[in-house]
């Protein structure tokens, strides 16, 4: 009798289950380094659990959020910088739980790619778990999908959830919220995760590599420059929130920029008033708006424009939040006020971004 002959294995259809193994042993102590009270943020079960009652909530209502990283990544897997996008990843959920005034506890990852890289792999969970060691919160949990065919040899994508919770009564924004309250910004640390399509169109518009000199940068290279992380809010909120008692209300500047994410956090008969002379625009933008001839309202509506954070704060309290907030490593600017809202117009700008270059 012919001897039969062996058949088509999982590896031959480009899945490498001993990669993932791998990957694995390479990523758990990451993933211990995350522990908080709460959990132990061990990996390798089918679930990840966390005791609400052992991190110090007495009546807790839980928050949830989930997003990716966008078109930055196809700027990673260009460069093959990948240390920082996981940092992004996890920002992009967190700081949405934190403008509710709750705390992060907890994050989970899913990972997709073409063919497995463990060590490429691994240092993106790095970036994931410095973020949530940054935020307070722990990493208990993810997964890993290889799927040939459907994303090419080196490509891959991210997407994070992420759960935090805040004592029933005391989330934001605030009922109390009025006309008069002042506006905060806290400035972002580049264009963190938003409209990397457009940069990205800008930056073949240029003729530039993003191996070459960042023109608002020279200390870096380009592709090094738009791949710095998303700012985390996270410890710095929390804490002006706790001791001061006056934030009503925090926006994350991210798609839809000012004008669509202030309004979010507003009664319906309330809008803000913006001062953009007096908002720091940082160089990259500048060097985005004149590579791509955009305009400001196009820049308003896409970028953070140089502040990732809004908070709306008691007037009489602006001293003491900017100063807290500036102890734990923010910088601060008093942007405007809330105002009564004109028709569909929730936020009015006065004044001009300074854009010189």
């Amino acid at each position: 009798m012919a001897e039969r002959r062996n058949g088509v294995s999982y590896a031959d259809s480009g899945v490498d289950i001993d990669a993932g193994n791998r990957l694995v042993d390479l990523i758990k102590p990451m993933v211990r380094a995350t522990a908080r009270p709460g959990t132990d943020a061990e990996i390798g079960g089918f679930g990840g659990l966390f005791d609400l009652k052992a991190a110090g909530f007495k009546d807790p209502v839980l928050v949830a959020a989930t997003d990716g990283v966008g078109t930055k990544v196809k700027i990673a897997i260009e460069t093959g910088l990948h240390g920082s996008i996981g940092i992004d990843l996890v920002a992009m959920s967190v700081n949405d739980l934190v403008v509710q005034g709750a705390e992060p506890l907890f994050f989970l990852d899913y990972f997709a790619c073409g063919k497995l890289d463990p060590e490429a792999t691994a240092a993106i969970v790095a970036g994931i778990a410095e973020g949530c060691r940054e935020s307070g919160c722990a990493l208990i949990g993810g997964e890993t999908a290889e799927m040939p065919g459907l994303y090419k040899e080196g490509d891959y994508d991210l997407a994070g959830f992420a759960v935090g919770a805040v004592e029933r009564g005391a989330a934001l924004p605030r009922p109390d919220i009025a006309a008069g309250d002042a506006v905060l910004g806290l400035a972002s640390s580049g264009v963190h995760s938003n409209g990397f399509s457009l940069v990205r169109k800008i930056v073949e518009i240029s003729s530039l590599s993003f191996e070459a000199q960042a023109p608002f940068s020279p200390v870096m290279t380009l592709g090094g420059a738009l791949l710095t992380p998303t700012r985390l809010y996270v410890r710095s909120c929390l804490r002006a929130i706790r001791e001061t008692g006056a934030v009503k209300g925090l926006a994350h500047i991210t798609g839809g920029g000012f004008t669509d994410n202030i309004p979010r956090i507003l009664p319906k008969h309330l809008g803000v008033d913006i001062d953009l002379a007096r908002l720091p625009v940082l160089p990259v933008f500048r060097w985005l708006a004149q590579q791509g001839s955009i305009a400001e309202a196009e820049l308003l509506r896409t970028f953070n424009c140089g502040i990732g954070m809004i908070a709306v704060v008691r007037a009489d309290a602006v001293e003491a939040i900017t100063e807290v907030l500036a102890d734990a490593g923010e910088s601060v600017t008093a942007l405007g006020e809330v105002i009564p809202a004109t028709g569909e117009r929730r936020v009015v700008y006065s004044g001009h971004l300074d854009l010189s270059w």
